[in-house]
């Protein structure tokens, strides 16, 4: 019987994440999450995944959640964290408080009760790699602009070093992964996500919102994908070393994407090709080209990407149609005529 806590379990990775948790009858899941990023609708969300009986929560903060008694875990998945490309736009100046601030106090407690943690960082925190290639063993790059989506990855970056210090000093076993592009089910459009933002305006006929001229490079992952990966970095990882878990043989651009997506969903809408600032506002800053190399993944903890593109285009829009149909999609769309 495990016990796991699952801070941010409510959010869009971590929605899948505490499903594929509590379909195992012997684990024991509680979430902290206090709902701020969620993009669900808590009674649905517990109706889909059917009630399970191993599940508890409390609403609440990290910090809120800890100046109580915190029972016994044998296994902490931390993902709580302010998210997006938009989404972070509201916390600049406290984006590297909370994200330290919330590590620490984690981090304390598995030192104290010999719980292991996993932690969920960013591929942000590679600054773009080499020409957007993105291995473990490569340079961390601070670009010069400071931005607020820098503060983020900064953020990040310094959590995942007091980690894995803490992990050589002390009695922690703690693993780190680095998602890279996440897209599926239950994501939603307002942090600044492009394929749910592609799939509602796709499905309502309105034209697609490239930024730019539409050629970033990304590699798009399955939510399911990088849940598993998640699981298999703390069960099976080493502690203190990060992990990159996204899947290259999804690189695509931007572009692409949205000719994809039209393709799938059999859209008649078109595509404009706009600043996303006229959207988000000047504090907007777009991610250098990224893309992961999957190979210590695949080696370490035997973890492979199954999903091809479209397949995580479908399963996004089925839930989409579904949110939709049972009326609790709540979610603006962004088009040149809605800035």
């Amino acid at each position: 019987m495990k016990r796991i806590l699952v801070t941010g379990g409510f959010g869009f990775i971590g929605t899948t994440l505490t499903e594929l948790l509590t379909r195992d009858r012997a684990n024991i899941v509680h979430v902290v999450d206090d709902m701020s990023t969620s993009p669900v609708d808590l009674d649905d969300y517990l109706g889909q995944i059917e009630n399970p009986s191993n599940l508890t929560y409390d609403i609440c903060s990290i910090e809120d959640y800890f100046r109580g008694c915190v029972p016994q875990y044998d296994e902490v998945y931390h993902l709580a964290s302010p998210v997006g490309p938009a989404g972070v736009l509201n916390y600049a100046g406290d984006l590297v408080r909370i994200i330290v601030r919330d590590c620490y106090l984690l981090m304390d407690y598995c030192i104290e009760t010999g719980a292991k943690l996993l932690d969920v960082s960013t591929s942000e925190i590679y600054g773009g790699g080499v020409e957007g290639y993105c291995p473990e063993n490569t340079a961390r790059i601070v670009p010069p602009k400071t931005t607020i989506r820098l503060e983020y990855a900064m953020g990040k970056l310094a959590a995942e070093t007091a980690l894995i210090n803490t992990c050589r000093s002390n009695k922690l076993h703690a693993t780190i992964v680095r998602p890279f592009n996440v897209a599926g089910p239950r994501q939603s459009p307002q942090g600044g996500f492009v394929v749910p933002r592609f799939i509602q305006q796709a499905d309502s006929g309105i034209p697609l919102t490239v930024f730019g001229d539409g050629s970033a490079i990304r590699a798009f992952t399955h939510v399911k994908d990088i849940s598993e990966g998640i699981i298999l970095s703390l069960r099976k990882g080493k502690s203190g070393e990060a992990y990159n878990i996204g899947n290259p043989y999804n690189k695509t651009n931007i572009l692409d994407l949205a000719k994809r997506i039209i393709t799938v969903l059999k859209s008649a809408s078109e595509i404009a090709f706009i600043d996303p600032k006229t959207i988000y506002g000047d504090y907007f800053a777009e991610a250098n080209d990224k893309y992961p190399s999957a190979e210590k993944a695949e080696k370490e903890l035997g973890w492979t990407g199954k999903f091809v593109i479209e397949r995580v285009v479908e399963d996004a829009y089925q839930e989409y149609k579904r949110q939709k149909d049972v009326g609790i999609l709540h979610c603006d769309i962004a088009s040149p005529e809605k800035p």
